[in-house]
């Protein structure tokens, strides 16, 4: 079954459930803010401050930065691009079974988004939604010159408690320390218990994540890069759109090309960014 639905404020959304799972994806920003499997918890965390507003981005769910991640070089540009707070439109629909459901949402390049980056462009993200959930990010250049993209899956998961979760796959790989803006590898599993902000490199295996009520598997194609991130307790206090201990109950590992990891594209190439979460 499928709706398209609003909230109060008029922001569209799309409620899907299937015999497996229910999610609801955001037409702005294309953004998936819920998905949870039958008789399970929610999978992917969403804050309960979080704004639900005309160009804002929606704290929590999937957000899609692109076309580039992070801050830009210009302080005047907004963080992780703009497709996070675009309109997006609803191109396709397939119920293949009781059990899956795929959508097509669509961004193309419009006279408002030239004031932010001077590119031609169509974006396409695919999601499958059943058992497991698939986003799959197509990028495709229709300028006449080439560009380069930074983006990412930004994968907020619910957990049961930070400082007991651990994430492997990223044994013996290099990462940048965003908070301490050094470079470093990793030792053994990753676990938090402070403020992370890490972008890893040259990411070849699939990551999971062990938390106490479940086990969940990540894997990525188009990416040789991840992003982990918990914001902490001083910086969680400092944010509008979440709840002081929210951070206790959320991590973030992000599909992503970023750093080094930036794919350059030719006249009419294209690249697809996709994350299966199981």
């Amino acid at each position: 079954m499928i709706e398209q639905k609003k909230r109060d404020n008029g922001l569209e959304y799309i409620e899907v459930r299937n015999a497996q799972a229910q999610a609801k994806i955001a037409l702005q920003g294309a953004h998936l803010f819920h998905y949870q499997r039958e008789n399970e918890d929610p999978l992917i965390w969403l804050s309960d401050a979080s704004f639900f507003e005309t160009g804002k981005a929606i704290r929590g769910g999937i957000p899609i930065c692109w076309p580039w991640f992070g801050k830009h070089p210009s302080p005047k540009m907004p963080q992780h691009g703009f497709a996070r707070t675009a309109l997006w439109e609803l191109l396709e629909v397939e119920e293949a079974s009781e059990d899956e459901t795929e959508l097509t949402l669509q961004l193309h390049h419009l006279p408002q988004h030239f004031k932010l980056w001077p590119h031609r462009f169509e974006l396409r993200l695919h999601i499958t939604i059943g058992r497991s959930l698939t986003l799959a990010l197509t990028t495709t250049n229709c300028d006449e010159q080439s560009f380069t993209i930074t983006s990412a899956l930004h994968s907020y998961f619910a957990v049961s408690d930070i400082q007991t979760i651990s994430i492997e796959g990223l044994e013996n790989t290099p990462y940048l320390d965003t908070v301490t803006n050094r470079r470093e590898m990793q030792t053994g599993r990753v676990r938090i218990t402070q403020e992370v902000d890490r972008i890893y490199q040259q990411v070849q295996s699939p990551l999971t994540l062990h938390d106490q009520k479940r086990t969940v598997t990540i894997r990525s194609e188009g990416s040789a890069s991840v992003v982990v991130w918990n914001p902490w307790i001083d910086k969680c206090a400092r944010m509008a759109d979440m709840h002081d201990g929210a951070y206790r109950t959320m991590v973030c590992i992000e599909t992503a090309n970023a750093l080094d990891d930036a794919r350059t594209l030719a006249p009419g190439a294209e690249h697809t960014l996709t994350a299966v979460i199981a």
